[in-house]
């Protein structure tokens, strides 16, 4: 007996800076098609500059789901994503309209796309601290004690996503990474020849940076948001909280310490995309939404 056919599910991820997210609303508007995010910092409200969130202008009308979805300092788990995308992905699918999958947040991006089965652990808050002060190598260390093979799919350079495997696995908790697709899926991949992406890089930092990308976290500091969620964000986040702490001896420093991590955040981000076999990447210095086009409607056709 044959399996009954999945619904389809429109997937275009990459890097910082590729231009994925512009191109996924103007595919959208294309295609009658409403986006489900796939950014870990998207989902916080006022995290709006520092997580390249799109505006409300930049939606062109095309509705935009898992933005704004937790409060800062909350803890947002990836079960806590995956249950909310599912449920967005299912709502825009009822009401006869295609799902797009954007963003660039790898970890969230196989949870839909491989469909990970995933399960929460109850919190033991002593044990929580514990581990959130072990640093990663002694996380990684913990887990390959553990495990006779550590999972693909854990990220071994993100600290919170070691940190909650190490958690369960001090539980006596499987890890529960395996996965049951629930859609059938194209991915489209974005991305740039490596010196053009870190032009694309610098000149979106420098203009966050001129757009108040700084005021934003004094405003998050104001609110009561605390330096370790700030810090843990990574990237922007973190580097504006220790530029504001006076870690830097002058401003540019602090630029380029951070331009230089989010290009090496790039290239991991490749790195972990690349791992997946089911994406075509496009030409980004051809017609990309030409290449776009095609594919989609030949998925959604067939």
């Amino acid at each position: 007996m044959s399996e009954p056919e999945k619904n389809k599910l429109i997937v275009i991820l990459g890097t910082n800076a590729s231009g994925k997210s512009g191109l996924g609303i103007e595919l959208a508007l294309k295609y009658g098609a409403e986006i489900v995010s796939a950014d870990s910092r998207q989902v916080f409200k006022g995290l709006d500059l520092g997580s390249g969130k799109v505006t409300e202008e930049e939606m062109k009308g095309v509705p935009h789901y898992l933005l704004d979805v937790a409060e800062p300092g909350d803890f947002y788990s990836l079960k806590d994503y995956q249950e909310q995308a599912y449920a967005a992905i299912d709502n825009i699918i009822e009401k006869g309209k295609v799902p797009f999958l954007v963003g660039g947040t790898g970890l969230y991006v196989n949870a839909i796309v491989d469909g990970y089965e995933l399960t929460e652990a109850p919190v033991d808050e002593d044990l929580r601290k514990k581990v959130e002060a072990m640093s990663i190598g002694e996380l990684r260390s913990l887990i390959e004690e553990k495990l006779e093979k550590v999972p693909d799919n854990l990220d071994l350079k993100n600290k919170r996503r070691l940190e909650r495997a190490a958690e369960k696995l001090l539980m006596g908790k499987p890890l529960n990474l395996e996965s049951v697709k629930r859609y059938d899926t194209l991915c489209l991949g974005v991305t740039w020849e490596r010196q053009k992406l870190y032009k694309r890089i610098e000149e979106r930092l420098d203009r966050r940076l001129e757009q108040g990308m700084i005021e934003e976290v004094e405003c998050l500091l104001e609110r009561g948001v605390s330096d370790d969620f700030l810090y843990r964000l990574g990237l922007e986040y973190r580097y504006i909280l220790l530029y504001l702490r006076g870690r830097f001896a002058s401003k540019d420093e602090f630029r380029e310490e951070l331009f230089k991590e989010i290009r090496h955040l790039a290239k991991e981000q490749m790195t972990w995309f690349r791992k997946r076999k089911d994406v075509t990447w496009l030409d980004m210095e051809g017609d990309s939404f030409g290449e776009a086009d095609t594919l989609i409607s030949g998925f959604l056709n067939t």
